[in-house]
């Protein structure tokens, strides 16, 4: 029988002994909202831009709105799940992806479109920080450090998704046509609702923090810091100096509010004084600006300089699922975090340096052989940098610390729409996809260069719980 969503028959399950197994099927599958919908646009663009009649600089704003949302919402919503509760936040953000689905399948402008991004960008924001919360308040009730198969299945599912996206959307597109890729958000929201609403526990007022702790000012104050910051270097231009402006003003108010408040948003105290995860946030961003600029400079050159259908860019990516997949479970019992780092890091520098032998007239293994390269970074840098996090956090704020790392990973993306809109002004062509490898290979190289002398990578050992 299927038990009633009332709190008695929570409170008169007996709790296992080891990991509740029963919340990662609702922490997976809500984590994988965001990379799903980041990945799958990347071989939407083109034929979003047709039907709108719109250029590659209009069209990025489908890339850049949702990463101006998530890159705002992780941190911001990961405090409030640290404050309320994973369940509450989970259930609102996993809602809110159904509604930005529908909004998106029936968009009649590419305005609204970009609208609809942004309400996913909220809406996705609230699982993967309430997963890492879950993850940890497992270890403290059970009194075992967590399992790595849990950390793990949440990185690799994100990994997978992020790299079959293009696939799976090129499928979409190819049988429904581009509105497919926001109708497929419909059913995974309700699946969330589903199961998050069965297994994710009642956080009770007793262990819930006050209304003060939200501290609204300093996320007000992050916010305008980021977003203006954003949307200057995603269309950096003279007449626009007030934007770094206003950035670096609000940088300052954050940075004193947050040192004088006794509830922090962003503990800057912790924080600076806390510099391997200070370390951690700097190569994600890294890592990630790198494996997005491909993500979505290569498939809009497989397209416009390649000549390839959408579908056809998807299937060519597939390589890059593959090895990212068969990296991640293959190395993901084992964290290795310093090991992972350093060959993912030099990986990534031959893949990058492997994209100046493409051309329009490539041959197609050349071209499959290029993701499957750049497929094993990917596989080796985001299992690294969650398992760092959850070594280096503070426990009570576990969930922000992991909205923060989520907020560097999209500030990456946002860094890759802006290189791949500066270097395909009108059209993806060669010569550009030759100046984006060339952009990718010396963040990759600052990445290895910053990781080789870090010693405290040495020392990563499981928590004490």
């Amino acid at each position: 029988m299927i038990p009633k969503l009332t709190q008695a028959p929570r409170t008169a399950r007996p709790a296992p002994t080891g990991f509740d197994r029963r919340l990662i099927a609702p922490m997976v599958l809500g984590s994988v909202l965001n990379p799903i919908n980041s990945s799958m646009i990347a071989v939407a663009l083109v034929p979003i831009g047709i039907a709108f009649g719109a250029p590659p600089s209009q069209t990025v704003w489908l890339v850049s709105a949702l990463y101006l949302a998530t890159a705002v919402g992780q941190p911001v919503i990961g405090r409030l799940v640290d404050t309320y509760g994973p369940r509450r936040l989970y259930l609102i953000g996993t809602a809110l992806v159904g509604i930005a689905g529908l909004m998106g399948a029936l968009a009649p402008s590419l305005g609204v479109l970009i609208a609809a991004r942004v309400l996913l960008g909220f809406g996705t924001s609230a699982a993967y920080p309430a997963a890492m919360q879950l993850t940890r308040s497992e270890a403290e009730r059970t009194g075992q450090d967590s399992p790595a198969g849990v950390l793990t299945a949440l990185a690799v599912s994100a990994q997978t998704v992020s790299v079959i996206g293009p696939t799976l959307g090129g499928f979409l597109i190819g049988v429904g046509g581009w509105r497919a890729i926001f109708t497929v958000n419909v059913p995974l929201s309700v699946a969330c609702l589903v199961l998050g609403a069965l297994r994710l526990p009642i956080t009770s007022k007793g262990t819930a923090s006050t209304r003060r702790d939200v501290d609204p000012p300093g996320m007000l104050l992050f916010a305008v810091m980021l977003v203006s910051l954003m949307i200057f270097l995603t269309a950096p231009r003279l007449d626009h100096w007030y934007l770094p402006v206003l950035s670096l003003a609000a940088a300052v108010g954050f940075g004193i509010r947050e040192l004088r408040v006794p509830e922090p948003f962003v503990d800057l105290r912790v924080l600076g004084g806390n510099l391997p995860l200070v370390t951690t946030y700097l190569r994600q961003f890294l890592g990630y600006t790198t494996s997005y600029a491909f993500l979505y400079g290569y498939t809009q050159w497989l397209e416009e300089g390649r000549g390839l259908h959408a579908a056809g860019a998807g299937l060519v990516l597939l390589p890059l699922s593959v090895s990212a997949l068969a990296v991640s479970s293959l190395t993901g019992r084992r964290e290795a975090i310093r090991a992972k780092l350093l060959i993912g890091s030099a990986v990534q520098v031959v893949g990058c340096a492997g994209l100046f032998l493409v051309g329009s007239h490539s041959p197609v293994w050349l071209l499959l052989a290029v993701g499957a390269v750049l497929g094993v970074p990917q596989g080796l840098l985001g299992l690294a940098g969650q398992n760092a996090l959850y070594r280096q956090a503070e426990p009570a704020r576990i969930a922000s610390a992991a909205g923060l790392l989520r907020t560097f990973m999209y500030l990456g993306a946002l860094a890759a729409s802006a290189a791949t809109a500066a270097f395909f002004p009108h059209r993806a062509d060669t010569p550009g996809l030759h100046d984006l490898a060339l952009f990718m290979a010396a963040g990759s190289a600052l990445l290895l260069a910053i990781t080789l002398p870090d010693r405290s990578l040495r020392t990563l050992t499981p928590k004490t719980i």
